[in-house]
């Protein structure tokens, strides 16, 4: 399959089918390891268009409930798009990716952003926030908006998630034998501390043995963290059409694989399934800077940002600050995780008088493109870190001199059994989610 551009033919690498699953399909794969074999060959210099698949490979629906959000199996995920050797790399070059366009598929003209529960994957707030909720987002043009999260709209900065080349045999088993120690080392920890490899469902695209698969089933790591060897799942937003990423190569041929494509997102993703996620296609044009690992000193990518970017002038940013004083009072020194935590809080605080629920703020704060900075890492025992909230987003004027109106902002998405529980805690529910509540009694 072909796409023409000023009269040249743009070749298709991957077309997904959105009517089956992600794991009978060709060209995808959800584990990182160098024996998963190259699906197809790019030529340097020359762009390709490659359809992926969100990264669930389609486990979440555009409805009213937070079910799919709380039982979605994070075994499977994240489902890329390759491997793609690239004609003439080779270990210890380093492997340049220009994106030239993202966009949604047109068949799917809508993405979703989710809270995971505290049972199943958790997010950055989820002490503060347990519970499963959901957000879509309809795509109109440039710009998206939400049923879940009335009153706000904005132009999305389309990028991957995930960018990444293949771990030599070194490389992966420096990378399980790293992780395994992070989780032997901290047994009682409450959270997870690393997602070691897990063969059920590993799909390691079209090997030729059954042994070959169980070999990468046991062994290839998760897509989940980003890793300085490989890029990977690093979620930044400013990596939107126009930017080169610089990736180091450690096989013959790189085996470059891309996925997770977010419309919209904030630094940070908080929420962990933070961002505007979707299914789309992204054109790339990759080449070779040979030997570039030696002479850059490559340890861990690098990049350049594109011309595109989200662009509200720098008097309408609201911007909080948060430090690293944690919610009970707590001094830790120099902890910018807690002070980022602390941040995103006050903006949830500041938000709720306008009549959103926690979970609407938390869902926006994951998908609106906030700035997110770190201002101060050296003042002991104080890290200072903040959060700019672009003010035009909203239909109605948040600045702090602005008289506030609350309003009936609704509610995201939750699951039908937290609701039968009795959450959120308010007492005038929205007719579909008591709809929802009343066909499970």
């Amino acid at each position: 399959m072909s796409t023409e551009r000023y009269g040249k033919k743009i070749e298709t690498l991957v077309t997904i089918d959105l009517e089956k699953p992600a794991w009978v399909q060709e060209g995808l794969h959800n584990r990182w390891h160098p024996d998963i074999p190259a699906y197809k060959t790019m030529k340097q210099n020359t762009p390709y268009k490659i359809e992926c698949y969100d990264w669930t490979g389609g486990q979440i629906g555009n409805n009213d409930s937070a079910d799919d959000i709380k039982y979605c199996d994070l075994s499977k995920i994240h489902y890329l798009s390759g491997p793609f050797d690239i004609e003439g790399a080779e270990p210890g070059d380093c492997l340049v990716v220009e994106i030239q366009d993202v966009q949604p598929l047109e068949r799917q003209p809508w993405g979703y952003c989710g809270i995971f529960s505290k049972e199943n994957g958790g997010g950055f707030l989820d002490r503060h926030y347990p519970k499963a909720a959901k957000a879509i987002f309809d795509f109109e043009g440039i710009h998206c908006s939400s049923r879940h999260i009335p009153g706000v709209r904005f132009a999305g900065l389309v990028h991957p998630g995930i960018m990444g080349t293949a771990p030599s045999p070194e490389v992966l088993a420096e990378w399980n034998k790293r992780e395994k120690e992070l989780v032997d080392a901290n047994p009682d920890a409450d959270f997870v501390m690393a997602n070691l490899p897990e063969p059920k469902n590993c799909y390691p695209g079209a090997v030729e043995t059954e042994e070959l698969a169980q070999k990468i089933a046991c062994t290839g790591c998760r897509t989940i963290p980003g890793r300085p060897e490989n890029g990977g799942n690093c979620d930044i937003k400013n990596l939107s059409r126009g930017s080169k990423t610089y990736l180091p190569v450690h096989v013959k041929g790189a085996k470059f694989s891309v996925g997770d494509l977010h419309f919209s997102q904030g630094d940070g993703e908080i929420s962990f399934c933070g961002a505007i996620e979707m299914s789309g296609c992204i054109t790339v044009k990759c080449s070779v800077i040979k030997q570039g690992m030696f002479k850059f000193n490559m340890k861990s990518p690098m990049y350049l940002p594109g011309p595109v970017d989200a662009h509200y002038g720098p008097g309408r940013y609201l911007t909080f600050e948060g430090f690293s004083v944690d919610e009970a009072g707590k001094q830790l020194c120099l902890d910018t995780t807690v002070a980022y935590r602390q941040t995103c809080l006050r903006v949830i605080e500041y938000l709720r008088r306008y009549g959103y629920n926690d979970y609407q703020i938390y869902l926006l704060l994951s998908t609106a493109p906030i700035q997110g900075h770190i201002a101060g890492i050296v003042d002991v025992p104080n890290s200072c870190t903040t959060i700019g909230l672009p003010m035009d987003i909203f239909d109605f004027d948040i600045s702090p001199e602005a008289e506030v109106t609350s309003k009936d902002m609704g509610t995201c998405a939750f699951a039908t059994d937290d609701l039968a529980e009795g959450f959120p805690l308010t007492d005038e529910l929205p007719n579909y989610l008591l709809e929802i509540i009343t066909s499970k009694k």
